[in-house]
This record gives C-alpha cells, sequence and structure tokens, in this order.
C-alpha cells in the first residue's frame, strides 16, 4: 500500500524526503538540538516522564488499573471511598488542606493504559487527567521488566479555578499553581511505585493489596 503524493501536495510545511534531502534533514535537527532547555519549554504544556520498573508489565498494569493502590504510592492521595455515582470515587488530596480529588479509572487492558481521569473539589468535570502506558521492557529497552510512562497535559483550567465558590477557604492554594514543580512531584511519585512494586517482586510477595472495607460518601 502506498500513498499517493498528490494527495500531500496541496500541504504546506511538510518536510519528507521528496522535498528535503537527508543532508538538509540532519542540518534542520542540528539546528533545532540545544545541550540544554528551559524548564517552560520542555514542561510548560506537557509533562511526562518515565521510569523502568523491575516487576512484569502484566503486575505492573494490574497494581495501577486498581484506584485504590494511589493511596500507597502518591504523596498525598488518602482515604478513598465510592460515591453514589457508579465508578467515581472520592478521597482527600492532602496536598492542601481540607481538599476533596474525585476520580475515576480508564484502563484497557490490552494496550496496558491506565487513565486516571480527576478533579478537585466536584466529580461531574473530570478534567484533569492522568495518562499512564505499561510497555513491556523486552520490547523496547531488551530488559526485563517494565516501561512505565505517565503524562499530564495542561489543562486551561490548570491556570484558573473553574469553580471557585467550592474551594474551602481563600487560603486554599490551586492545584495548578504547582504546575511548574508537576515533573519534580511525579517523579518523586514515580520512585515511590517503582519501590513497592520491585520489592513485592523480588521478594515473591503479592504485588496488590485488598482494597480497605467498601464504604461510600455522598459528593
Amino acid at each position: 500500500m502506498t500513498t499517493a503524493p498528490s494527495t500531500l501536495a496541496d500541504i504546506p510545511g511538510l518536510i519528507r524526503v521528496e522535498t528535503t534531502t537527508p543532508a538538509d534533514l540532519t542540518i534542520r535537527c542540528a539546528e533545532m538540538t540545544r545541550d540544554s532547555y528551559p524548564h517552560q519549554q520542555v514542561y510548560g504544556t506537557y509533562c511526562t516522564i518515565h521510569q523502568h520498573v523491575d516487576c512484569p508489565p502484566e503486575a505492573a498494569f494490574d497494581y495501577l488499573r486498581q484506584g485504590h493502590h494511589l493511596e500507597e504510592w502518591t504523596f498525598s492521595l488518602r482515604e478513598f471511598a465510592y460515591t453514589s455515582t457508579p465508578g467515581l470515587w472520592q478521597g482527600d488530596d492532602r496536598l492542601a488542606p481540607n481538599t476533596r480529588i474525585f476520580g475515576r479509572v480508564v484502563a484497557n487492558a490490552d494496550a496496558m493504559t491506565v487513565d486516571y481521569h480527576c478533579a478537585w473539589d466536584q466529580g461531574d468535570t473530570l478534567w484533569m487527567i492522568y495518562l499512564m502506558r505499561v510497555v513491556p521492557a523486552s520490547l523496547v529497552l531488551g530488559r526485563p521488566g517494565s516501561l512505565i510512562t505517565w503524562t499530564n497535559c495542561r489543562h486551561p483550567h490548570y491556570v484558573r479555578n473553574p469553580h471557585p465558590s467550592l474551594t474551602p477557604g481563600p487560603e486554599r492554594p490551586w492545584v495548578g499553581d504547582y504546575w511548574d514543580l508537576f515533573y519534580a512531584g511525579h517523579t518523586i511519585e514515580m520512585g515511590n511505585l517503582r519501590a513497592i512494586l520491585e520489592h513485592r517482586h523480588r521478594n515473591g510477595l503479592a504485588i496488590n493489596v485488598p482494597p480497605a472495607p467498601a464504604q461510600s460518601v455522598t459528593p
């Protein structure tokens, strides 16, 4: 199967071998490459981190897809309980005082993706999306274990709280105030995730822990 070149002829700005020599491409790439990059340029809109974990990918995915494990490896998410809305849970984000976080887990076993759809203060619009994927390290790194990636996108609500009336008090910071620290903070949490998975795997322990007794809350 081939694509007819005519289907691309009217699209400006394409850089393809038909119009650019490999030597010119190399020059262009060199011009785009820097020894260092401003933090804002790299993490201003998208924040992606990745980590090799010495744990089988199927076990890592199964751990991540069970939302209550966020209480183990995240820095501040605690006290999850299900709401009256199926699949929606509520917990405390102790990063800020008196802050409720709502969320649901969207997982795909075939692709081993786990997305956490979350929001502070309310559960009607879950706009804080944490995109995670588990890849067999044997495929991409030629070694056992898992490659775990985690991406956040800077939704406009990170800049401005869409529900200021739900804020518990004027002194409470907004989650978007922390955006410039997302790379560092999430790297620390990924370190927690790696430590838990590797400790249990290497010591022959059960990777998953059962959730606390079922409870429910009213949003």
